[in-house]
């Protein structure tokens, strides 16, 4: 039976091979061409293409993450435009009510958002993040907070699959916030299946969706959409959107808060 694998489409097979070397630091490039069933030319070609992307580091015979080995990608990605994200922080909570009931997924824009939302008073948290459930525990705001069941991964401290999917629905949030993996024309999109899936379904689970993408996210490509253009309220960034994203941005009814 021929694998599924090898019909892999180039922009998606390093999607998940970026995936996989933020999970494990460093992965080799034999590794890499087992669990893809392709040759070693195509996964150092997808190495090159995401290496001259900024996206990892190419060694010879792998790839490793930005950061020095035994550092997840969260770590990593909590390390970066962080000046960025804290001036999204500071946006959302000015946009949030007490009594609220808000839907997070999992993101380090959105784990430090929790932090300068755990003070507001009387929120019910819904999220599939531990770090954000703990954040919001230790806020002083009393937030009722409701963790998604699921397949646990370790890497990101999430919940995802079909579980999780199916108890979203369950539930009716003023807010939905959620981090992008990137944002172009085409709408949100993430470089995680199953993060997609949960931004889809929280979204549909909100009267209004906010977007939080610090300027390094916007106009990339990532193959998998998390919600279009029309489904966003607000997109908050810390700078404005070249010409192009603004006039799709505008035209899909999309408040710019940058």
């Amino acid at each position: 039976m021929t694998s599924k694998r090898k019909h892999l489409r180039p922009d998606i097979r390093q999607a998940r091979i970026l995936e996989l070397v933020n999970q494990h630091g460093e992965v080799s490039v034999d590794q890499l061409a087992a669990k893809f069933e392709t040759s070693s030319e195509t996964i150092r070609r997808d190495l090159s293409t995401l290496a001259d992307a900024g996206q990892l580091r190419k060694l010879h015979g792998g790839a490793r993450t930005l950061t020095p080995l035994g550092e997840g990608g969260f770590e990593a990605r909590m390390r970066r435009n962080t000046l960025a994200k804290h001036l999204i922080a500071e946006k959302v909570a000015k946009r949030v009510k007490p009594g609220q009931a808000l839907l997070l997924d999992t993101g380090s824009t959105t784990l430090i958002c929790a932090s300068a939302l755990a003070k507001i008073k009387n929120l019910t948290i819904i999220t599939n993040a531990t770090r954000i459930a703990a954040t919001f525990a230790a806020g002083s705001g009393g937030a009722a907070i409701y963790l998604l069941g699921g397949l646990y991964r370790g890497d990101n401290a999430q919940t995802v699959g079909a579980g999780t999917v199916r108890e979203i629905a369950s539930y009716q949030a003023d807010i939905a916030i959620l981090t992008a993996g990137t944002l172009n024309r085409t709408g949100m999109m993430d470089y995680s299946q199953q993060e997609a899936t949960v931004a889809q379904a929280m979204a549909a689970a909100s009267a209004q969706v906010i977007a939080l993408a610090d300027h390094s996210k916007l106009n990339k490509r990532a193959p998998f959409k998390a919600c279009d253009l029309a489904q966003i309220n607000t997109l908050i960034s810390d700078r404005p959107p070249d010409r192009p994203l603004t006039k799709s941005l505008q035209a899909a009814g999309v408040e710019l808060d940058v």
